[in-house]
């Protein structure tokens, strides 16, 4: 379990007075915007097991795409955060151990002449994706050959597919899933370039504060309550770390 919860823990966890959430939507698989506007999904309900073990009030800071999270790390206006741990992010963010793991995977029309990952970098190779996105800071790393074409969301990534001003576009496996619908004759490629590790953070000068988040992650994942959470948010597409 935790460390007991000394005062110094709660200033340095909540300074506010209350626990500052950063809640993705952008990502479906862990957060999902109700109908009277709520947070919900595992991210939240482990937000809320936070703030309750701290014995402060919780207060969700809503953003619809990861790189807006990773902005307003400059701007103080969250304490604790949900995002793919990432080298650019890690260097100001004090990241858990993973909890989740997600395929990133690519979507290509139908007639494209793409099979598998290996084949997409390649010169002339315009690949869709969301700016900030772990994915868009794992292919900026690593692809030599092939271009980015960064757009504001997956909604406009898909319609770039559909204009031919991308070739295909890269994301999550459960997003691209549920986009295929909207590129018709669309496949997904066999096999994903890589898995996104998402995990818990809050900024790097809070030692005190980092050092509670990791114990509380793993108590988590020992407890059965990341097991609960993710079957009772009916989660798909991903997995539990180990």
């Amino acid at each position: 379990m935790p460390t007991s919860i000394s005062p110094s823990l709660v200033t340095a966890l909540a300074p506010t007075g209350s626990l500052r959430v950063a809640i993705n939507f952008g990502n479906a698989v862990l957060a999902r915007r109700e109908p009277d506007g709520s947070a919900a999904g595992i991210t939240a309900d482990i937000g809320r097991e936070l703030a309750s073990r701290l014995g402060v009030p919780l207060a969700f800071v809503q953003y619809n795409q990861a790189g807006e999270v990773f902005a307003g790390l400059a701007a103080k206006a969250w304490d604790v955060c949900f995002l793919a741990i990432e080298p650019v992010r890690a260097a100001e963010i004090a990241f858990t151990e993973p909890y989740v793991l997600i395929e990133g995977v690519y979507l290509v029309p139908g007639a494209s002449s793409l099979r598998k990952a290996a084949d997409v970098d390649r010169e002339g190779t315009r690949i869709g994706v969301i700016v900030g996105s772990a994915y868009d800071l794992f292919l900026t790393r690593h692809l030599t050959r092939a271009t980015l074409v960064r757009l504001p969301s997956s909604s406009a990534v898909v319609d770039a597919l559909n204009k031919g001003e991308v070739d295909l576009m890269g994301g999550v496996k459960p997003q691209l899933e549920a986009e295929s619908a909207r590129v018709p004759g669309s496949r997904l490629l066999p096999e994903a370039f890589m898995s996104i590790q998402q995990a818990m953070g809050t900024p790097r000068a809070r030692a005190e504060a980092a050092a509670y988040l990791g114990e509380f992650i793993a108590g988590l994942k020992r407890d059965g309550f990341m097991r609960e959470a993710f079957a009772r948010n009916r989660i798909t597409g991903a997995s539990l770390a180990p």
